[in-house]
């Protein structure tokens, strides 16, 4: 069905050059718009879980992905003031949860993310298109109508919203909706790593703020995310530049090692966290939206990218196998349930790191003991996220 059809995505980021490559592989033919005048990502570090490695995987990347990234052991949870261990999950054994370049658990830096994804697109036949932004989606008895910057208007035949949270294409579908502050915001820098920096994701809880780090790069990197609540609000943007001192503050009473790090920060990324709601329609007239853009979901279980990989194969699928609108449907159908469950389980997350006073006590304690009595169990309670396999579900 997808032979030599015309489809336009709106985004660059992991979830527009993931469907290219996926639709560019069933015989479309793929543009990419793009606003900005490059291809490049600021510095972050994203955690592929198997669900998303298994896309990678289905999309010819396996290879590339294990190439660019690295093995996480564990995901380690610890008391961000004392040092106390609270829960360590090992990652690197039992079924579905390590195998073949493309699974298990991965961390990745997003910048090597997207360049392995757009060399991807484009040898699937995909065209990108940089420094094109789309002003405005105009949806009706025609075909998708896109204003350029500038003012010309174009068509097209297909249009793929991949345009992240402020996507012309969901407010086309959905009209705007004021996103909800959630009252924390974070912060974001990569590092020059220590040697011997443990190939795991850790996670510094302390009352309303956290601090995870991971290695990049195999371990040349150390990826620090620092998330703090407050009631005063921040731009919803990757790209603000905060004072250094704001952070150091925010952490002062964190261990010597964290504050090390954090005191190590010249120019920390910050960005306020909004929770949005999963869009209510997907697709319409011609058009559909995948990723942030249909789904947008606080950082709190690294799924993101993932949902988007899952997001670009299923799309693409559903369009291979049947007329546009009855593709759109059924893409739709297989994903907002379970969208919608992840983006719930990430904002548990945010609760459950920042638990204050007996609460945390009391969570930290049973988290403990859960550790040393079946860690395997506490990891099992996600195998519905991580063991899901969008490539092998025909349903």
């Amino acid at each position: 069905m997808l032979k030599d059809r015309a489809v336009t995505v709106l985004g660059a980021g992991v979830a527009g050059l993931a469907v290219a490559r996926a639709l560019g592989l069933r015989g479309a033919r793929v543009t990419v718009l793009e606003q900005a005048p490059a291809i490049r990502e600021v510095g972050a570090g994203l955690q592929i879980s198997p669900n998303g490695g298994r896309v990678l995987q289905a999309l010819g990347l396996g290879e590339a992905l294990a190439a660019a990234s690295q093995r996480s052991a564990a995901v380690a949870l610890i008391d961000g003031q004392t040092g106390a261990p609270v829960l360590r999950l090992p990652l690197d054994g039992g079924a579905g949860r390590s195998g073949p370049a493309g699974e298990g658990f991965r961390l990745i830096h997003r910048a090597d993310l997207i360049a392995m994804l757009a060399e991807g697109a484009r040898a699937a036949g995909a065209e990108i298109r940089l420094d094109t932004r789309v002003e405005a989606v105009g949806l009706g008895d025609h075909p998708p109508r896109l204003t350029l910057a500038g003012g010309e208007i174009t068509e097209a035949a297909l249009l793929i919203g991949a345009d992240g949270l402020h996507s012309p294409v969901r407010r086309a579908l959905n009209g705007t909706v004021a996103p909800f502050f959630t009252h924390q915001v974070a912060w974001r820098a990569t590092l020059p790593a220590d040697p011997g920096i443990a190939a795991e994701a850790r996670v510094y809880l302390g009352p309303g703020r956290h601090v995870v780090t991971y290695p990049l790069r195999g371990g040349s990197l150390r990826n620090l995310v620092a998330v703090e609540e407050r009631r005063n609000w921040a731009e919803e943007s990757w790209s603000l530049t905060d004072d250094p001192l704001a952070l150091r503050i925010a952490f002062q009473d964190f261990l010597p090692e964290v504050r090390g790090w954090l005191d190590r920060i010249e120019r920390p990324n910050l960005w306020g966290l909004f929770r949005h709601p999963v869009a209510r329609r997907w697709h319409g007239q011609g058009a559909a939206i995948l990723g942030d853009a249909a789904h947008p979901t606080l950082p709190f279980l690294a799924q993101g990218a993932n949902m988007a990989l899952e997001d670009a194969w299923v799309l693409a699928a559903a369009l291979d196998a049947g007329p546009p609108a009855e593709a759109f449907a059924a893409y739709q159908e297989r994903r907002e349930a379970r969208a919608a469950r992840i983006v719930a389980a990430a904002n548990a997350n945010a609760r459950n790191y920042h638990l204050t006073g007996i609460r945390r006590d009391i969570a930290h304690a049973g988290l403990r003991l859960a550790g040393r009595l079946a860690p395997e169990r506490m990891l099992a309670r996600f195998d519905w996220l991580y063991r899901h396999d969008v490539t092998a579900d025909r349903g």
